[in-house]
């Protein structure tokens, strides 16, 4: 008889039975929160429905951003280009040939105004893919509500800010850990401060996932990064339930169906126990993993796009089933370029169409119970928790990352998976198995190419404009704050205020903290 396991290597047995000893888990709402969240999940109110958008211009995406709330989006999600992500202007040497590719271009307060034009701040939820440089786009949003008449403690939505999973994973960092890991706390800070809905950060397992990881791997390599995350901000002085409720997670929904519901159960009990029983948090809030999904890129294929329309149709099922509070679905063509419209829009309402039209919103957690998914989260969790006692034995997340053992575990997943799927062990319908020759043809999204003159000419025409002096002091008191222990989110604000590009505010932290140069693992 065939064996079927897992990318977890997880052993699926023929059929399940009850377990002796095994006790039902709480209602929903309730510690551990297994079931989910919230006591009625969906019945009140869906999830946050998110299309990942940006490219080219502030202006242009601004326009996709009106379109897709006019289609019933329910929240906005900011891609940025590469060299923003890098905290790089536009018009720097190396921001060549990258501007506006992958996401949308942000150089100063004028870019982000333009972008949030027409969207009402106070009444829409906005989540940020940035990381390294994520405490100045948070600025820049923050003072665009203030132009917008928004007060700051109105403002909802995400920053990524989830550092350590660029260095084991993703490659967008900036800065070395220990002062990356100073800008996240004291992003944590300002925000208890000044932006208390706001979610502080958004500890990614996605991108690990999407690198080559295991299920299991992307549980425990996310929750050892949150452990760290927690354990540098009491470091810093602040009381655990002062921020703990605004930590958020960002999980992968892959092809595995049962896995992925399974995972998303065992992620939310375990990070309950952590907060409880190793950090002591008191309040129910702090002790809620509370998630946004996005479908697997990586699972996405350039032939017979069409077929991605399943992929992404079971996964975010998955997520659903699986207890997500917001979710983006990714488009068809994405193995192929940036989502068009007509793709972006289908995708969208594969979400609607499971929320409204399914009928698996009307009870939480429809598949708890089950004695497959029960002994599946058991199974996933024993392996995850496995992992992050070697992660703690080893010294923690960032002496992990520092070591290679993150990276060492991704790419030997990675390397075996390709392997399996060149075998033909692993089908890929479209790929490996059912090829066909007939090519499809679909559109081609094509972003605006002359962006790149157009940042450089507002960058010129906002450094003439500014008031160089006021930023010159103001940056000067930035790099003051970062050779000391002071919070340096506030005299960033007042650089960015005064129209201090990204390229300048990172600039001044390059030359205070340095640059990070990864180690060769191989």
């Amino acid at each position: 008889m065939k064996t079927y396991t897992t990318d977890s290597a997880i052993e699926i047995a023929p059929i399940y039975h009850a377990q002796p000893d095994q006790q039902p888990e709480p209602d929903p709402g309730h510690y551990p929160y297994t079931r989910g969240v919230y006591p009625t999940m969906y019945r009140g109110r869906l999830w946050t429905m998110r299309q990942y958008a940006g490219f080219a211009s502030a202006r242009e995406t601004n326009e996709r951003f009106r379109y897709l709330l006019s289609q019933g989006q329910t929240g906005l999600s900011v891609a940025f280009d590469l060299p923003t992500q890098l905290g790089l202007d536009s018009d720097d040497p190396r921001a060549e040939g990258e501007v506006g590719k992958v996401g949308v271009a942000i150089d100063t307060i004028e870019d982000m105004a333009t972008l949030l034009a027409e969207i009402p701040l106070d009444k829409v939820s906005t989540s940020m893919t940035i990381n390294a440089p994520a405490s100045v786009l948070l600025l820049l949003y923050e003072l665009v509500g203030e132009r917008q008449g928004v007060a700051a403690d109105q403002l909802t939505g995400t920053i990524q800010n989830d550092i350590l999973k660029e260095y084991a994973a993703r490659g967008t960092y900036i800065f070395p850990p220990r002062p990356s890991m100073r800008l996240i706390t004291d992003t944590f800070a300002y925000c208890a401060e000044r932006i208390p809905r706001w979610n502080t950060i958004s500890i990614s397992g996605y991108h690990i996932r999407e690198a080559g990881s295991t299920a299991a791997q992307e549980l425990a390599f996310t929750l050892a990064n949150g452990v760290a995350y927690v354990q540098a901000a009491i470091d810093a002085g602040l009381a655990v339930d002062s921020f703990a409720p605004r930590l958020s997670f960002f999980f992968n929904a892959h092809n595995d169906f049962f896995q992925e519901i399974a995972k998303f159960r065992a992620a939310r009990r375990m990070w309950a126990t952590i907060m409880r029983e190793r950090f002591g948090a008191k309040d129910e809030r702090s002790l809620m993993l509370r998630f946004h999904t996005q479908t697997g890129g990586s699972t996405l294929t350039s032939q017979q796009p069409l077929n991605n329309v399943v992929r992404v149709t079971l996964q975010a099922l998955a997520a659903v089933l699986g207890g997500t509070q917001s979710l983006h679905t990714n488009g068809y063509d994405e193995a192929l370029s940036l989502p068009t419209a007509e793709a972006a829009t289908l995708a969208l309402r594969t979400q609607q169409i499971i929320g409204y039209e399914s009928g698996v919103t009307a009870t939480a957690d429809p598949l708890g119970g089950s004695y497959f998914i029960e002994s599946l989260t058991d199974e996933l969790q024993a392996k995850a928790q496995a992992l992050l006692d070697h992660i703690d034995d080893i010294g923690g997340a960032v002496q992990a990352i520092e070591d290679g053992f993150m990276q060492e575990q991704i790419m030997d997943t990675a390397y075996e998976y390709q392997q399996h799927v060149e075998s033909g062990e692993q089908v890929v319908v479209g790929v490996n198995q059912f090829v066909s020759e007939e090519a499809v043809e679909v559109p081609i999204f094509k972003p605006n190419e002359a962006v790149t003159q157009e940042q450089s000419a507002s960058l010129a025409r906002i450094r003439a404009e500014r008031d160089q002096a006021a930023v010159d002091a103001a940056l000067a008191d930035l790099r003051r704050a970062a050779e000391g222990s002071a919070n340096v989110l506030y005299p960033m604000r007042e650089a960015l205020k005064l129209r201090a590009s990204i390229g300048e505010v990172c600039g001044v932290l390059r030359q205070v903290w340095g640059e990070y140069r990864p180690e060769v693992v191989l």
